[in-house]
């Protein structure tokens, strides 16, 4: 037997618990008033199965993927979702037991096998899963959901039906790929992913996928590595979980959370290890900053460096006058990111969760500005220039630029988290705005709008009420950077019959303009995207 987490913030374990899928749509009840411009689909992933039998999934990011959909008709909403076939999901319902192994969970070998026949399965090489938990994206006209290996899974974004699985690798050189690609105006797809480059040093690829040709042929037949960067240990790549885009260069910020490759081939196979047991720190190295030019595919020659810090989401990068403005969500201290990875331990014990929690540094959303042109003669000065930041870059005598940013955002013992701007308009260019979920002691209790630059913040919280991260949807004839709304799946399970609800929000001041209430548990959701219909 196993223990479910119990949290003492209310209900928040609705969001673990095993739902069923949905043979067709429900409606949801509506009160206050959808705008009705407001027409299209939500679609988000998140786990949805925590069990298979009687065998638990002991992590958060290894429950199998659901894919959820609210529709916005004529004022009208409705909800619906349904499992994404994928190896690992089709695999467990037919054996009836977890058979590929997750990120923090284990998939033991076959019982019905001899011990001869377990003992030779160890070295048919390492099985990965293609879990597609995490995020939705489209590629040309098709949609997929991912996770951060190299499948991804193609998807009908209309009825939620599975179509197939794809492997990066036999289109592109990369191992994996992470779940937050950029996405131009004109449908094109940039991703990084880490791989073996010359004589197997260690690399990370820059890959564009381009959009829908006249010739209809499928995108992915003309993927394309545009740029590698380097890896600062040749058998311990950083963990990547987003990079930065503008008009004309690519920013890879390199953490010293780490991979232990020698461990992940040689324990996985032979001591039953899982993702997470491959991590650990470096965080001697600090943080290395790397940039290239996006159209010609070079790497600039500029040693950038700062402290340790540790990273899971960009909120914007632009350039400003002979300048890129970086702007990212970090966590600093090693222990406390394992923790939050380690922690996030569906059957975790709440008072550890809590007790690193607040032993932990500050999480905070920050600001740092690379200076692109760069004089020798400028040695031991501040390169920063710009007038509305206090970000410095200071050139040193080994030829680095040490970077010390500015914090745009901290609060106590709350991280603004899965930020989202006006990403269409506004990615890759100077903006105000970004939305994030505020997480207390990892519970995400509040939704919060950040001016970044003035810091001002607006909030919306209710007791006991548990928000996802909130996507912002532009008003098509909007004047203004924040003209729209901001839609959020919301657990709330002491509300009565309508345990969730959707929830949209007017972007300027987070004031509440309509709720889409359901009757059934909707589990927790990382990340997904608003089609327009």
């Amino acid at each position: 037997m196993y223990s479910q987490v119990e949290h003492p913030a209310g209900g928040y374990k609705k969001l673990f618990e095993t739902v069923e899928e949905l043979s067709s749509p429900v409606t949801a009840h509506v009160t206050g008033r959808i705008p009705t411009w407001l027409r299209g689909s939500l679609l988000r992933c998140g786990p949805g199965l925590f069990e298979v039998g009687t065998e638990p999934f002991y992590h958060l990011f290894d429950g199998q993927a659901l894919l959820h959909k609210f529709d916005f008709k004529e004022g009208h909403v409705t909800y619906h979702r349904r499992f994404v076939r994928t190896d690992a999901y089709v695999r467990a319902m037919t054996e009836k037991r977890i058979v590929i192994t997750e990120f923090g969970t284990y998939a033991y070998p076959d019982p019905c096998k001899n011990i001869f026949s377990r003992f030779f399965s160890y070295f048919k090489g390492v099985e990965v899963t293609d879990n597609a938990l995490v995020n939705v994206y489209p590629i040309g006209e098709d949609y997929y959901a991912c996770t951060e290996t190299n499948f991804i899974t193609r998807i009908n974004p209309d009825t939620l039906e599975t179509i197939k699985q794809v492997d990066l690798c036999k289109y592109v050189s990369v191992n994996g790929a992470t779940a937050h690609p950029h996405i131009e105006n004109d449908g094109t797809v940039y991703n990084i992913g880490n791989c073996f480059g010359k004589n197997f040093a260690l690399a990370y690829n820059i890959i564009r996928i381009p959009p829908l040709q006249a010739d209809k042929d499928d995108p992915m037949n003309k993927s394309e590595v545009v740029v590698q960067f380097p890896c600062s240990d040749r058998f311990k790549p950083s963990y990547v979980h987003s990079f930065g885009l503008t008009s004309n260069y690519i920013v890879f910020v390199e953490t010293p959370v780490k991979i232990n490759l020698l461990k992940f081939l040689s324990s996985w196979s032979l001591w039953g290890a899982n993702y997470m047991d491959c991590f650990e720190s470096n965080e001697t190295m600090g943080v290395w900053l790397h940039v290239a030019e996006k159209k010609k595919g070079r790497l600039l020659n500029i040693k950038y460096r700062t402290s340790a810090f540790n990273l899971f989401h960009h909120i914007n990068t632009y350039e400003d006058n002979g300048f890129l403005i970086v702007d990212l969500c970090t966590w600093k201290g090693f222990e406390f990111v394992y923790n939050y990875l380690y922690l996030a331990n569906l059957r975790a014990n709440w008072d550890e969760v809590k007790r690193q929690a607040e032993k932990a540094p500050q999480p905070e959303a920050r600001r740092y500005v690379l200076p692109l042109n760069i004089d020798k003669a400028d040695t031991g000065k501040n390169l920063v220039t710009l007038p509305y930041t206090t970000a410095t870059a200071t050139l040193r005598s080994d030829e680095t630029i040490w970077l010390e940013p500015e914090v745009i955002f901290s609060g106590p013992r709350h991280a603004f988290e899965f930020p989202q701007i006006n990403y269409k308009k506004y990615c890759g260019k100077p903006y105000t705005y970004t939305y994030g979920l505020g997480l207390n002691h990892f519970v995400p209790d509040r939704l919060c709008k950040l001016n970044v630059k003035t810091k001002e913040t607006w909030v919306w919280q209710e007791p006991d009420s548990y928000p996802s991260e909130p996507i912002f949807v532009s008003h098509p004839d909007a004047l203004e950077e924040d003209d729209g709304v901001v839609l959020s799946i919301v657990i709330s399970p002491g509300a009565g019959p309508k345990p969730a609800y959707l929830l949209i929000l007017n972007a300027k001041d987070m004031s509440e303009v309509a709720r889409a209430e359901v009757e059934v548990n909707i589990p927790v959701t990382f990340h997904g995207l608003f089609k327009r219909a």
